[in-house]
């Protein structure tokens, strides 16, 4: 049997074949460095990500950057700005003179003007003033002082007259009962004042509330005061229509919206969100900020809030509103905090660079948007017109920079990172963001939407949830007042405490009306009972 014989292939073949096999190689080489590159950038990515998560969980929430000040000329921007100054000084020379006021003496952290006070008077003995011609007192220090919380019962008792008449009956004539906004309840005016207070303006759950009451000597549990805030509510609302009533008389509205867990929706998982809306407008010397809860985040919530309003409505990029912005014939203008804030994202999950490295992109935009906010910031005080006016002169050509800056900058960052979301943010969002210069009455930013809801934010991470639909809203109903007070410069407990007081015996809307926020003095007098109803004992 002959041996294996190996075949002798032509030259020209094995040339191909080894040329091919190179072929294949450099193409193996190349789609795995491409594969490669494709998985280096995806780790990029999800390490951002990952870094901004981080972040948000265990990081301040601040967006104050430190590099802020050297992201554009200084220098440029005042001397853009001395056109502001010009016309503030004109402004101010063409209006009639007034009076000038003495300078007020600069008060001492923590001391108000309308605090009552006290005179402790040091005096000297006898013996230490003998033979002194005159003394005198001089005022050497000031100090804080608080009086603790203090339970105490009231106890009403009434005067009754017996009158003998005619027919041979007698008849009783009772003093007048002052009228309660709960009827037969248990906790006066005042407590119910303090119960909202605590919960809705220092985010005190009630859980805490029955333990401060009960080592005070006060037994109420915090199912009653559950049932207090919710039977309040009903009594709060024709003030609460009232106030929709006014936030609609004007053409300006701020709107944003939180989540909010409630345990028992009807139709829905107790772990689902559900929101909290805010909506805040009306007059600019009567501001109203109302809450209102819903369980949908839908573009049929606006439409309801928003039925009878005609203006300009600012809320973030949230497409909710488009509907009813449609509808009624809204106009929408933007928030450049919610553009700036995206910027800030992705700058502080970036990669620590080292000084010798070249600025993000990130922290250039940031830096160009601040040039806007530092605009606003000396033009505040001008009159809308003239704001109007500046605003053209200043703010257009750096808002034209940024634009440019954009469209240049945006090919050639990856995409999918959070630089380019914030640039594709920015730049979809373009249209509603310059809105802002078309009218001085407007403003940069939803910031006063978003401080008013703060506070719900707050207190959401101490009482963690709503139980029932009917609590969720009348939480909104307390916000509601305590967040519209605050806005007309009261004090919420003074005004909840005043309010309560009244609200029982207001009967016509010309009562209910001297109940809104504009027409309460801010440190207005309110005694507990009046000669009319009675004297207060003290025992």
């Amino acid at each position: 049997m002959r041996g294996h014989v190996r075949p002798k292939w032509p030259v020209t073949f094995n040339r191909n074949v080894r040329s091919r096999s190179s072929e294949i190689r450099t193409r193996l080489l190349a789609q795995q460095k491409a594969a490669n590159a494709e998985l280096q950038k995806r780790l990029r990515l999800m390490e951002e990500e990952l870094r901004l998560a981080r972040l948000r969980k265990f990081a301040s929430s601040s967006e104050k950057r430190p590099f802020q000040g050297q992201l554009f000329d200084e220098v440029e921007l005042e001397t853009a700005l001395e056109a502001v100054e010009q016309a503030l000084a004109e402004t101010e020379e063409e209006a009639p003179q007034k009076t000038p006021r003495k300078p007020r003496r600069k008060k001492t952290d923590g001391f108000d003007e309308n605090l009552p006070r006290i005179q402790v008077r040091l005096g000297l003995d006898e013996a230490a003033k003998a033979g002194a011609e005159k003394t005198f007192f001089t005022k050497v220090k000031e100090e804080l002082d608080i009086i603790p919380a203090q339970a105490r019962v009231i106890e009403y008792w009434q005067e009754k007259a017996v009158f003998d008449r005619q027919d041979g009956h007698q008849q009783v004539v009772a003093a007048a009962r002052p009228v309660h906004p709960l009827g037969k309840c248990l906790a006066s005016t005042d407590l119910l004042a303090w119960v909202l207070t605590a919960k809705y303006a220092d985010a005190l759950p009630l859980y805490r509330l029955e333990a401060i009451l009960k080592r005070h000597g006060g037994r109420v549990s915090r199912t009653t005061m559950a049932n207090w805030v919710i039977a309040l509510a009903t009594v709060f609302l024709p003030l609460i229509k009232l106030l929709r009533e006014r936030q609609l008389t004007y053409d300006y509205l701020q709107a944003d919206e939180t989540r909010l867990q409630v345990l028992k929706e009807t139709g829905r998982s107790a772990r689902s969100d559900k929101w909290m809306w805010v909506t805040r407008g009306g007059p600019p010397d009567q501001p109203v900020v109302l809450f209102d809860y819903d369980v949908s985040r839908s573009e049929t919530v606006p439409l309801r809030l928003l039925e009878g309003f005609t203006g300009c409505l600012q809320t973030d990029g949230y497409a909710g509103y488009n509907r009813a912005c449609r509808e009624y014939a809204i106009t929408r203008i933007g928030c450049w905090d919610h553009a700036r804030r995206k910027f800030v994202e992705a700058e502080r999950a970036a990669p620590t660079r080292k000084k010798s490295q070249q600025v993000s992109k990130a922290s250039v935009a940031i830096g160009k948007i601040r040039k806007l906010y530092a605009i606003e910031q000396r033009i505040e005080k001008l009159p809308p017109e003239e704001k109007t006016r500046q605003r053209q002169q200043l703010a257009t050509p750096v808002i034209e920079d940024l634009k440019t800056w954009l469209l240049d900058s945006a090919s050639r960052v990856p995409k999918d990172s959070l630089t380019y979301k914030a640039m594709a943010y920015t730049l979809g969002q373009w249209e509603r963001l310059t809105g802002y210069l078309a009218d001085g009455r407007l403003r940069i930013s939803n910031v006063l939407a978003e401080n008013a809801i703060r506070p719900f934010a707050v207190g959401r991470k101490n009482w963690l949830f709503a139980d029932t639909p009917r609590g969720a809203k009348a939480s909104a109903t307390v916000y509601s007042l305590i967040e519209t007070a605050k806005a007309n410069g009261l004090e919420p407990f003074a005004y909840l405490r005043h309010v309560l007081r009244h609200i029982g015996g207001a009967e016509t809307l010309e009562q209910i009306e001297a109940l809104l926020p504009w027409n309460v003095e801010p440190h207005q007098p309110d005694a507990r009972q009046s000669s009319s109803t009675g004297n207060v004992i003290s025992g």
